[in-house]
């Protein structure tokens, strides 16, 4: 008996940094970022999953918007589906804000396409796709909260200044 064949998986990898700081080192945290999620994608050649030949890399570009070219160009890649998964290093790669990541996840869905999310500090190897999963979405994406300011130099100046260094959120709904 033939075995069964395993449907090909078109597998993108974006990538995206805030600043242009080290973009012109010869390896960089786009590049880091993609070599992660490439790792990733061949992990998973048993199940068909291929990487595709196009890069989808912003550098020195905000995670407050999703207006960036990109991100465009992948997205309006998912709308011709010539894209199956989308893998990303952290969801915070992808968009900073909870609204746009609705947005993206509705328009995955619609597309058929599945958002893999990697490195993420509470859930490894994340995806989007199942039931109980969806649910969980509003929690993964990080919205503009005290917890990611703090991840570049400086940051806890501007933290000072406006009152919030050392203060903790209160719990959601009180």
């Amino acid at each position: 008996m033939k075995p069964a064949s395993i449907k090909p998986v078109r597998c993108a990898i974006y990538t995206r940094v805030s600043t242009e700081h080290g973009l012109d080192q010869e390896f960089n945290s786009l590049d880091a970022q993609h070599e992660a999620a490439s790792a990733y994608i061949k992990s998973q050649a048993h199940a068909g999953w291929a990487l595709i030949r196009s890069r989808y890399d912003d550098g020195g570009y905000s995670g407050g918007s999703t207006d960036r070219p990109d991100l465009q160009r992948l997205l309006d890649d998912i709308r011709a589906r010539k894209i199956d998964v989308i893998v990303v290093y952290k969801v915070d790669r992808l968009t900073r804000s909870l609204a746009d990541f609705a947005k993206l996840v509705e328009l995955f869905d619609a597309q058929a396409g599945r958002l893999i999310c990697l490195g993420h500090p509470a859930v490894q190897y994340h995806d989007l796709n199942g039931p109980a999963d969806s649910q969980c979405a509003p929690v993964l994406c990080p919205v503009r909260t005290g917890s990611h300011l703090r991840t570049h130099p400086g940051q806890d100046c501007r933290l000072k200044a406006e009152g919030s260094l050392g203060r903790r959120s209160p719990a959601p709904g009180l």
